[in-house]
């Protein structure tokens, strides 16, 4: 009997860790510094003229949403393909920039982040903007599950 309700017990005890209730989630300040991370990461990608590399930070599902100034984008390959048909080189992508971003944890496992971009594009004029980011925790990253740039 000792033996049956030792590997009983060692069998709750895994059920209970693997559980979504045993799960170890982060802290809003390392939240923000993951989501600030990822906002870095994007950056520097774009910066490179790596549009793929850029997108890397979105989720990549149907369901991912963009919004922008000619209406909704649905799917991560055709906001890839926007990006790519908007910014067909380096010279057009320019350089990159985000301010007066505000990280806001809105749970363990979603974060919305609003912000200003601006590229900065050398005899093709300056681009501006702000934006809505709307940020999951999936699958142990972080991830722009829709994003709404104006």
């Amino acid at each position: 009997m000792k033996p049956f309700l030792t590997t009983l017990s060692l069998a709750a005890l895994a059920a209970c860790t693997s559980s979504p209730a045993a799960k170890i989630t982060e802290t809003p300040a390392e939240t923000r510094r993951a989501i600030t991370q990822l906002l870095a990461t994007q950056t520097a990608a774009w910066n490179r003229g790596d549009v793929a590399g850029f997108m890397q930070g979105y989720w990549r599902s149907d369901s991912l949403v963009f919004i922008g100034k000619k209406g909704l984008t649905y799917g991560w390959q055709p906001t890839l393909d926007n990006y790519r048909r908007n910014y067909p080189n380096a010279a057009a992508m320019g350089q990159l920039g985000f301010d007066n971003l505000r990280v806001t944890p809105d749970g363990p496992d979603a974060a919305h982040v609003v912000g200003r971009w601006h590229l900065t594009r050398p005899g093709l004029g300056d681009l501006q903007g702000h934006y809505l980011l709307v940020l999951r925790h999936l699958n142990g990253q972080w991830v722009i599950v829709a994003d709404h740039s104006s």
